[in-house]
């Protein structure tokens, strides 16, 4: 009776460690899914742009986010849906990346003048399917990086 208790203890022991497996594999994949990676410090985010598409009613509003090393460069292009007119503001500034993956963007500069407020911006960098996002810490705002928007 002892060996019969102790074969199905070994039986299910090993199952229960194949079952682990799946289970861990199925939680790596949940993780990814809402971006929560563990460690992207390893991420080289030098000349990546970062693009934010809003469509209003009446115009359509383009930002776009480009690094070069810790220079940052923050467009905003406002498309007339009425008129077709165009018009943008190019600001410059620097960002600093902590270990957390927080990025943190200051543009004090509009188009070559020094402004007195600058313009600061706050990100969680996040990964999923091997695109990196940016989620506006402020208003929850989704950033994606442009070369996955050229993918398609």
């Amino acid at each position: 009776m002892k060996k019969i208790f102790a074969v199905l203890f070994l039986i299910s022991a090993l199952g229960f460690k194949a079952q682990y497996g799946t289970i861990n594999a199925i939680l790596d994949r949940l993780e990814e899914k809402k971006g929560l990676n563990k460690n992207l410090s390893n991420v080289v985010i030098d000349d990546v742009k970062f693009v934010l598409i809003k469509d209003f009613d009446d115009h359509i509003e383009r930002n776009f986010i480009i690094i070069k090393g810790n220079l940052a460069t923050y467009v905003e292009v406002f498309d007339d849906k009425k008129t077709g007119d165009t018009s943008s503001n190019v600001f410059s500034g620097d960002v600093v990346r902590s270990k957390n993956q927080i990025l943190s963007l200051r543009a004090d500069e509009l188009e070559g003048k020094k402004l007195p407020l600058p313009v600061t911006k706050t990100f969680l960098m996040t990964q999923q399917k091997k695109i990196l996002y940016l989620i506006d810490i402020n208003t929850k705002e989704r950033w994606i990086e442009e070369r996955a928007l050229n993918k398609k």
